[in-house]
């Protein structure tokens, strides 16, 4: 066997072939091999007997903000975040940075922030906005993995929503291009229609944001976002999923051939509504938390395929925008910094429904992997980079905002006990988080979609 400079064995190793004891071997950061443990190793040896080892996490869903809201979020804070948790690589959202990810020009400021910043590798998601129809192909030809649009008010000026028409023709594009469209699929006359409950309603209770946020708007737009995918044969991909009643025109959508996928967040797999404290608006995200039912049906779309991922929708701000001072779920600004959290919460709560750990690497590593094209990650396997996660999932521990790795400490999940945690982040075979700390030396790499 080829010579490796490192080899990590465990009797809980998660491959293509199932979880079972083995070696996984290294060198010049590409898996070459994954073997029986009785094999030879040459080189560092680490020992994770009783730990499971996996692949990194992809999280393809993820606001870094910067440039131009930084405070907010940042390449080095977010990275160092994703490498605790397990997350090797993530795919950074065109919006809530300045300028957006709309033209060549703000793709280049971009990755000019990144730059010597990143702990894990980084790609970027292009955005759909009302005037930039010109502009896709040169951004899917500068690398981009695919393209997002708002069906609904995004929260940003600077990133306009667009209609269904504008949707059709921009995917009408993009399916010539082979190019993957991301969608916000709320509709926005429903949200309209809704948000009179925030002026007569009391701004504080979280029942008046449910109900100004119903499962109708997405109910209407995953129905018009699967038939605009089947007349354009444009690929389409359904973020943040939260109401278990989208799921009906997903599934019809997925009959009929549309190439329709869908994902959902750790916060609407682990959070009822129930559960949310009025005033407590680190809850706060859109779609919103529903009830605990609506949480249950979810649970069983992603056990049985039709959600086809989870991913964090990590979306930070400041904590005054988050309004704590006085509780206005209204004014308040929508999003859960979940990034480093992701795999503890979804494990603590796949294991509690009989879940093992090989289903949280399919749903969280390799489905997002081989959705954005990146074929040498989200599997051990011969010829993959070696981005290895080693995590013991027995371990509890009480989560601490201010000793996350998010630039903010506002999580909803203050005080929470979850079960597992990272132990090791290897990017490429390069230990970039062991023993609670991150390493000082960013490695990661910023990506372009792979052609092939």
């Amino acid at each position: 066997m080829t010579p490796t400079k490192l080899t990590i064995r465990s009797d809980r190793v998660v491959t293509p072939d199932g979880t079972r004891p083995a070696a996984v071997h290294v060198r010049n950061g590409v898996i070459v091999a994954v073997t029986d443990l009785d094999v030879p190793a040459t080189g560092r040896v680490v020992e994770a007997f009783g730990d499971v080892v996996a692949p990194g996490l992809v999280d393809i869903h993820v606001h870094i903000n910067e440039p131009g809201r930084t405070a907010w979020e940042g390449f080095a804070s977010a990275t160092r975040a994703a490498a605790a948790g397990g997350v090797t690589t993530i795919i950074d959202m065109p919006l809530n940075s300045v300028p957006p990810t709309v033209t060549v020009a703000a793709l280049t400021a971009k990755r000019r922030a990144a730059k010597g910043q990143c702990h894990v590798d980084v790609g970027f998601w292009g955005g759909i906005v009302p005037g930039n129809l010109d502009d896709l192909a040169a951004l899917h030809d500068a690398g981009v993995f695919g393209f997002k649009a708002f069906l609904v008010d995004s929260g940003v000026d600077e990133f306009e929503c667009v209609d269904a028409g504008h949707l059709e023709h921009a995917m009408g594009r993009l399916a010539d291009l082979g190019a993957l469209t991301l969608v916000h699929a709320e509709a926005a006359d429903v949200i309209a229609a809704a948000g009179a409950v925030l002026d007569h309603g009391d701004a504080r209770a979280y029942a008046t944001y449910l109900a100004s946020r119903p499962d109708e708007a997405e109910v209407r737009a995953v129905e018009d976002v699967g038939a605009i995918a089947l007349r354009t044969g444009g690929r389409a991909h359904v973020l943040h999923l939260s109401s278990a009643d989208a799921l009906s025109p997903l599934r019809r959508a997925a009959r009929a051939g549309a190439a329709l996928t869908a994902e959902t967040c750790p916060h609407y797999l682990a959070l009822a509504a129930e559960d949310v404290p009025d005033g407590a608006t680190a809850y706060k995200c859109a779609p919103p938390i529903r009830a605990t039912a609506n949480r249950n049906r979810l649970w069983t779309a992603l056990g049985d395929g039709t959600i086809a991922l989870v991913a964090s929708d990590h979306s930070p701000c400041p904590p005054d925008l988050k309004r704590l001072d006085d509780g206005d779920f209204a004014r308040a600004w929508g999003g859960i910094a979940s990034l480093q959290l992701a795999l503890s919460v979804v494990w603590t709560h796949a294991r509690s429904r009989g879940h093992i750990p090989a289903d949280v690497v399919h749903w969280m590593s390799t489905v997002p992997a081989r959705l954005v094209g990146l074929h040498r990650k989200g599997a051990l396997a011969p010829g993959g980079d070696a981005d290895i996660i080693v995590w013991d999932p027995d371990a509890t521990w009480v989560v601490d905002g201010d000793a996350l790795e998010h630039r903010h400490p506002v999580t909803p999940y203050e005080g929470v006990t979850l079960r597992g945690r990272v132990t090791a982040t290897y990017l490429r075979g390069r230990v970039v988080y062991r023993h609670s700390a991150v390493t000082r030396r960013p490695t990661g790499q910023l990506l372009s979609r792979e052609v092939r």
